[in-house]
């Protein structure tokens, strides 16, 4: 397995929902707000195994001092490998 990290901010909205799903997370019922979110977020970071999203995480930022990381998902049949911690 091996997994790659991205910034881009363009990550297909069904992908980016499935994984929401799969951990279980209410944001996947709002699924405009949530995109919007991600979006508009300071980083947007996902974690890819070829054309799969296995992970995201975003980060909240005045940009100099205070840094909030809200979302970190790995999807549940990758959990445990390491991904949340590259």
């Amino acid at each position: 397995m091996k997994i790659e990290l991205s910034e881009k901010l363009q990550i297909d909205k069904d992908k980016i929902l499935e994984l929401y799903r799969q951990n279980k997370w209410s944001s996947a019922d709002k699924p405009d707000e949530l995109i919007n979110a991600l979006n508009n977020s300071h980083t947007l970071i996902s974690a890819w195994d070829g054309d799969k999203l296995v992970g995201l995480a975003n980060s909240i930022s005045d940009g100099y001092l205070v840094v909030y990381y809200p979302h970190l998902l790995i999807l549940p049949d990758y959990q445990g490998k390491g991904i949340g911690k590259m």
